[in-house]
């Protein structure tokens, strides 16, 4: 059974940083791309960052956020600096049905239940 499970939200200032870490089990983390998606209150979900073939930020994170993913603890992270109050969001993680990088959710199979992410001074 495929499951995702995303850990290390919280409440973070401006300018501070948190990594978020997603446990995958049921499936080889490296055999597949994984993604980054965030869902703001009222909003649609939104790309973030994907890892796979490629990797792939959103024009929003570039520069700030950094994806990575550990295959031999079946684990992917994103660290987070530099955040902004508009970062505030649930974040999920998502398996792709592929090893190709993508930022449609529809290209996504499997998803975690998300994180929260608070930026607030």
């Amino acid at each position: 059974q495929v499951q995702l499970v995303e850990s290390g939200g919280g409440l973070a200032q401006p300018g501070g940083s948190l990594r978020l870490s997603c446990v995958a089990s049921g499936f080889r983390l490296m055999d597949y791309a994984m993604g980054w998606f965030r869902q703001a209150p009222g909003q649609e979900r939104e790309f973030v960052a994907a890892d796979g073939i490629t990797t792939v930020y959103a024009d929003s994170v570039k520069g700030r956020f950094t994806i990575s993913r550990d295959n031999a603890q079946n684990t992917m992270y994103l660290q987070m600096n530099s955040l902004k109050s508009e970062d505030t969001a649930i974040f999920y993680c998502a398996r792709a049905w592929g090893a190709v990088a993508e930022s449609s959710p529809l290209k996504y199979r499997a998803w975690g239940r998300g994180t929260q992410v608070t930026v607030s001074s």
